[in-house]
């Protein structure tokens, strides 16, 4: 049941649920635009506050065609609420069809977005740690949206990069210097995650359930033994060549970006890939070993399967700019600044400046 949450707009179905709320459609009567909006129950989790200033600290600060974009956040007497860009397409998660992945084409343009959106965050000094299938998203037209920033934090500050202690991740995904080392830098912890997200991609399994000696399908990769009775089967010796330098366990060896970018499988071009949305089966046997490292309180950004919500570009206020109200197309919501400015919400600052707030958020190094 719908239910009124500013003059015009209800709050619809539930899209998924987190670790401290549900993620709700946020629904225009009258246009029916939409946003996704997470809501997060602050007496239930009182302790959630410094998570949430965290994740919506780093995620204001990014605006990329390939990370789900940040509209604002508002709070009321029980309840934080983010607004977030809606993605049409659900997860890449359930592109993949199960021992089988998808064709080449359709993963290799993928992995490109991806790629892109990760190079995006790291020039920003940011790092995701927790990339996976479930938390990439895709609008109607495929163009993929890294989402979820619960786990994200700043490594680098005016120039001087930080390594992390913090083991926190989806440990099928996570880089194995995570595990054995008390620090680890950044960069590359993302970039094996990538690896395994295309490898994902390409066979529709995981290459190991946790990359440490003690998984045997993990100690051969590292051992570059004979893989003759794995996923490895299913991909091609040129591809298998860039998968060998970004899941390079040696991390002074692994690639960085721009080795990637200039890979020759990278660069490749596919005859019959499309820029037509895909209609891929669904991937309806979710992998059961997708649990979190060390127990932390995040939000966890759900599904977000069925309308769709195109580009809108924000002013530091918090305001739809001119130049993105001259490109409204259908479910974009031309009136999401009345979320923010409505009399029956409890007013909370809103446009801050980008210094400020990587200021404020750089007090997170140390525990982080």
């Amino acid at each position: 049941m719908a239910i009124e949450f500013v003059k015009g707009w209800h709050l619809s179905n539930v899209l998924g649920e987190g670790a401290y709320g549900e993620v709700r459609l946020l629904v225009n009567m009258e246009t029916n635009e939409c946003v996704a909006t997470k809501v997060i129950d602050l007496q239930k989790y009182p302790n959630a506050r410094n998570q949430i200033k965290k994740e919506t600290c780093i995620h204001r600060m990014l605006k990329h065609e390939n990370i789900i974009k940040f509209y604002g956040q508002r709070t009321d007497e029980t309840n934080e609420y983010i607004f977030l860009e809606y993605a049409s397409g659900g997860e890449l998660f359930d592109r993949i069809e199960p021992d089988v992945g998808m064709d080449t084409s359709s993963a290799h343009r993928f992995f490109v977005q991806l790629i892109s959106g990760v190079e995006y965050l790291h020039s920003k000094g940011i790092v995701h740690r927790d990339l996976k299938p479930e938390n990439i998203l895709l609008d109607d037209n495929d163009i993929i949206k890294i989402s979820d920033f619960g786990m994200s934090t700043l490594f680098r500050h005016s120039g001087k990069e930080r390594l992390l202690n913090q083991k926190c991740g989806t440990v099928p995904y996570m880089a194995p210097e995570i595990f054995i080392h008390k620090e680890y830098r950044a960069e590359p912890a993302d970039i094996w995650s990538c690896g395994v997200i295309l490898v994902t991609l390409l066979t529709g399994e995981l290459p190991w359930d946790r990359p440490t000696p003690e998984c045997k399908s993990y100690k051969a990769w590292r051992d570059e033994s004979l893989l003759k009775t794995y996923a490895w089967n299913k991909v091609d010796t040129l591809v298998l060549s860039l998968l060998r330098k970004i899941m390079s366990p040696n991390v002074t060896k692994r690639y960085n970006l721009s080795q990637i970018m200039v890979h020759q499988w990278f660069k490749k071009r596919f005859s019959n890939s499309s820029s037509q949305p895909m209609c891929s089966p669904l991937f309806k046997a979710k992998r059961q070993c997708t649990t979190s490292a060390d127990a932390i309180g995040r939000l966890s950004s759900a599904s977000q399967p069925i309308n769709a919500l195109a580009n809108l570009q924000m002013t530091a206020t918090g305001l739809p700019s001119d130049d993105a109200l001259k490109h409204i197309c259908f479910s974009q919501p031309a009136a999401v600044d009345n979320l923010f400015l409505s009399t029956q919400m409890l007013s909370t600052p809103f446009g801050s400046s980008q210094s400020y707030m990587v200021s404020e958020h750089a007090a997170y190094w140390a525990k982080k």
